[in-house]
């Protein structure tokens, strides 16, 4: 039988107390449903994005008709070709993203290309959204959310060995000086900030948790836990750059606030952090069934030990 982890105290109430049922489904129809102005926003840059890029193509074979046409009469003709096979991949490129947005789920064929078409175009999306008054971060924040729709609808139920808890240093009170990188449990757990209560939350789902430094540190961490799901806290920036350089790996963000500026001293709400735990984790693993299951497992113990005695004693008297 499974043991579980003790749960650890911590400052925040979440941590002490399992999130009830109907938070948990509230939090799923939530983001099932994704904040449709950050969906809409999102395939709104992707085509943007498609359309400048078939239209350069087409200005680049325009202007190149002419000259190519002194040097070899079919020289227009086979470039026209080539470009034509480029303005078909990244319509199909595109054409894969938003399928996978609208649908909610990965086609077989467009799997692969997703990928590759999020790494190509999101830089262009967030230059097309400045140019016409939209900020980096709600480009990524809007990346994120459908990242996050996608993930809820497409990822299975994990093990808690299975499942990754990723945080930014950031989380660290600034004016702390005990390193936690290497080992989170080097934390005194004073409760000045975010990391006690999440290290509460790692034990007492039995989840590994890690603190990354920046994007090569968390690769690092990824490759040698090798996990199937990551639940990870960072700003917009950091996650979406995490979320393209892990994919096709599930990864489901919780954005960080920064009260005090960029990469200082930030938070992150624990209750949000359970919750992605308890959507993506198998519910026999939640603390509260193991329980469960222990009191179950000791009942049935004592039973058979009470018939073995009965059994015994009814020999005896028999002899």
């Amino acid at each position: 039988m499974e043991k579980s982890a003790m749960p650890v105290s911590g400052s925040n109430p979440a941590v002490q107390n399992p999130v009830s049922l109907q938070a948990l489904q509230a939090f799923d129809q939530k983001d099932r449903k994704a904040d449709k102005a950050k969906k809409r926003l999102f395939i709104g840059l992707v085509m943007g994005t498609n359309g400048m890029a078939i239209f350069f193509l087409f200005l680049v074979w325009g202007m190149s008709t002419f000259d190519l046409a002194n040097i070899h009469p079919l020289g227009p003709i086979l470039l026209g070709l080539v470009i034509g096979c480029i303005i078909v991949l990244v319509g199909l490129a595109s054409l894969s993203l938003v399928l996978s947005i609208w649908f909610g789920k990965t086609l077989p064929f467009f799997s692969r290309m997703r990928g590759l078409t999020v790494k190509l175009f999101l830089p262009f999306m967030i230059l097309l959204g400045q140019a016409i008054g939209i900020s980096k971060n709600k480009v990524r924040s809007s990346f994120v959310e459908v990242n996050n729709e996608l993930v809820l609808k497409t990822a299975g139920r994990y093990k808690p060995e299975e499942m990754l808890l990723l945080m930014p240093h950031c989380l660290q009170r600034s004016k702390c000086k005990l390193r936690l990188t290497y080992s989170i449990h080097n934390c005194k757990r004073c409760g000045k900030c975010p990391i006690s209560d999440l290290i509460a939350l790692s034990e007492r789902y039995s989840v590994f948790l890690a603190i990354a430094t920046g994007g090569t540190i968390a690769r690092r961490i990824v490759i040698q836990r090798m996990p199937k799901m990551i639940v990870a806290v960072a700003c917009e920036r950091d996650m979406a750059g995490g979320i393209q350089d892990t994919y096709p790996l599930p990864v489901y963000g919780v954005l960080n606030t920064r009260p005090h500026g960029p990469c200082l001293d930030t938070q992150v709400a624990i209750e949000s952090v359970e919750q992605a735990l308890r959507r993506f984790m198998q519910p026999r693993y939640y603390p509260e069934n193991l329980h469960q299951d222990q009191d179950a497992y000791d009942k049935e113990t004592a039973k058979v030990r009470e018939n073995l005695v009965e059994t015994g004693q009814a020999v005896v008297g028999a002899a």
